[in-house]
């Protein structure tokens, strides 16, 4: 059962707090404006939150790398496609 909360643009404003609330109780939250619905806001999945410390990238020093590349090439190649690697 999909559990949602309607607020209007005026209860963003003056009622954020019942807004946050029902965003932790993992309920969607419909907004409209003048009756018509604008859009949504999704409560975010805490599972999929990542530790800085566990990003490829972190700690490593692309200045003095053993490869010898630069920092574009670094780059390139931490965001090439998976596809490349086939």
């Amino acid at each position: 059962m999909l559990l949602y909360m309607k607020a209007s643009v005026v209860d963003l404003r003056y009622k954020m707090n019942s807004v946050l609330k029902a965003l932790e109780r993992n309920e969607e939250v419909i907004i409209s404006h003048r009756g018509t619905v604008k859009g949504t806001i999704i409560p975010v999945d805490s599972g999929t939150e990542m530790k800085v410390e566990d990003h490829p990238f972190f700690g490593s020093d692309v200045t003095s790398n053993d490869s010898g590349l630069s920092v574009e090439q670094v780059m390139e190649q931490i965001r090439k496609p998976r596809s490349h690697d086939l």
